[in-house]
């Protein structure tokens, strides 16, 4: 054989065999544990149901259903996936891809905003807009500030103007277009305020003097000596409420003063109450206020009418579960039912909220637990107790946390450095950086003794021990050998993807060709 045709071979063998040794091998199962395929690449991300990312080297692949790499999306990193987008980093910038595998902007942006099919992106102060239907970018300008808002319109400023480039009159200026998490961009002209739909039209004619986004669709003007309260709508906006009378709107709270009195509490669209002798609403939650009388009395208002009626003895009232509201006198806390009578007498210097009708109070610095007929259930030893689920509660003690039963007694005698409820009703455990699992009763299900676990569903939990990931169901059988990686699961199309090294398999044949090997053999 020709010596230099040898070396030759040997050194592109040999690069090969270092390139490959440095990729990562991926298997394949569907969850019943068969192997369906054998993937070479670094990484795999799992985007969504129908996204998958694969990665090899510094090259980046939208892969097909069958996990081939389908298209090259050019940068070395995933940035953010908001649906239908994937936006990719590259050294010189991000771009965007749509998950069908097209390029829609290259990569050399700072930043992108998405809606729907629109692309906004910017590079310092210059603007550009991607739209998909009309499958093409339009350079915006040199801008101070361009947004999307939360109905898919774009508002650009350039020094004191604001104009709408997607309206029926895109050279139009606006001396304030204003965002809001309703679903109409407040605007201002020489003329007044006015409201803009997501077509860019208005709505409400820029004629009010003063207009101001309250909560929704729902807007708190002044115009020709009337206060109003104005509802957004798509094709003309209503006035739900008008009055020559004052209203105010001051931190969240709207009130009505008649001949200078304190009246009436407004919501959005017209009055929650009108009652005599209001000297002071405070808004304490949402959509809760205490109302205040002259009488001392004091109520919870909330959105359909009292909470707790008004009441004598009372400095504040709390928003309440289960037909008990903590309620304040004399710098101490006790509870109140919905008639404004005393259920537990205030004697508490701080109460939680009743939970599967027990609460945890709290005298000193620690914390203990009452039920609804005023027992108390522990002394308050509890640095914390967080609400009963379920007929548990976590608790913590000496910097180690329990789990307490409703008498009040620990279910678990080791206590562990944290404990996190899961959705399904189980507790993740943690101590000295390993963790475990409980079931929903508080027995141990998976010891403490991994670095990572994950409980997928039943019966299928991803672990992680001395940096190699695997599968065990709740008896701590092996489902896959924890000698991975990586795990990723996707129920969606009934896979598992495992990461591992790939070692290739090397068969080298020593000595020379035998002389009756036939050429090309």
């Amino acid at each position: 054989m020709n010596k230099n045709f040898t070396i030759l071979v040997s050194l592109i063998f040999t690069f090969i065999i270092s390139e490959v040794a440095q990729a990562q091998s991926w298997e394949v199962y569907n969850t019943k544990l068969q192997l369906q395929s054998r993937l070479i690449y670094d990484e795999v991300d799992l985007l969504s149901e129908t996204v998958r990312i694969g990665k090899k080297g510094d090259e980046l692949f939208l892969l097909s259903n069958d996990l081939r790499p389908a298209v090259s999306l050019v940068g070395t990193e995933i940035y953010q996936y908001l649906e239908p987008w994937i936006l990719v980093k590259g050294p010189n910038g991000i771009g965007a891809f749509h998950e069908y595998g097209q390029q829609v902007l290259p990569l050399e942006y700072e930043r992108i905003q998405t809606y729907f099919n629109m692309l906004l992106a910017s590079k310092g102060n210059e603007y550009w807009l991607f739209q998909r239907g009309k499958n093409k970018t339009t350079y915006l300008g040199e801008l101070d500030e361009a947004k999307v808002t939360n109905t898919g319109l774009i508002i650009l400023r350039k020094g004191n103007d604001y104009s709408l480039p997607l309206s029926s009159n895109p050279d139009k200026t606006f001396e304030l277009l204003a965002d809001n998490d309703g679903e109409f961009v407040l605007a201002k002209e020489a003329s007044g305020f006015g409201l803009i739909n997501r077509e860019g039209d208005y709505v409400l004619d820029p004629i009010i003097e003063r207009l101001q986004h309250t909560h929704g669709n729902f807007y708190y003007g002044y115009n020709q000596d009337q206060y109003l309260l104005i509802e957004g709508n798509d094709i003309k906006s209503n006035i739900r409420y008008n009055s020559f009378h004052k209203i105010t709107f001051e931190n969240d709270v709207m009130l009505e003063y008649i001949h200078g009195k304190l009246r009436r509490v407004m919501e959005d669209d017209g009055i929650l109450l009108d009652d005599v002798g209001i000297t002071a609403v405070n808004k304490i939650g949402k959509d809760s206020y205490n109302v205040h009388f002259r009488d001392d009395r004091i109520g919870l208002l909330g959105k359909k009418g009292w909470l707790v009626q008004p009441m004598l003895g009372a400095d504040e009232i709390k928003f309440g579960k289960e037909g008990l509201f903590p309620a304040k006198s004399n710098g101490v806390f006790g509870f109140v039912d919905s008639a404004g009578t005393w259920v537990l007498s205030p004697q508490f210097t701080e109460t939680t909220l009743f939970s599967e009708k027990i609460a945890a109070y709290r005298i000193t610095q620690n914390w203990g637990l009452i039920n609804a007929s005023g027992e108390l259930l522990t002394d308050p030893l509890w640095e914390e107790i967080k609400s009963f689920q379920n007929g548990l509660a976590i608790a913590k003690l000496n910097g180690k946390y329990f789990l307490l039963n409703p008498f009040g007694a620990t279910v678990n005698t080791e206590g562990f450095d944290n404990i996190y409820r899961t959705s399904d009703g189980y507790f993740l455990v943690e101590d000295s950086g390993k963790f475990g699992l409980l079931d929903s009763e508080g027995k141990e299900v998976i010891p403490t003794e991994f670095e990572e676990l994950r409980r997928e569903r039943k019966d299928f939990i991803i672990v992680r021990k001395n940096g190699l990931t695997g599968v065990i169901n709740e008896s701590g059988e092996v489902i896959l050998p924890v000698a991975y990686e990586k795990v990723l699961v996707d129920w969606t199309n009934d896979q598992i993807f495992t990461k591992n090294k790939f070692i290739p398999t090397v068969v080298q044949t020593l000595g020379e060709p035998s002389k009756n090997n036939k050429k090309g053999a």
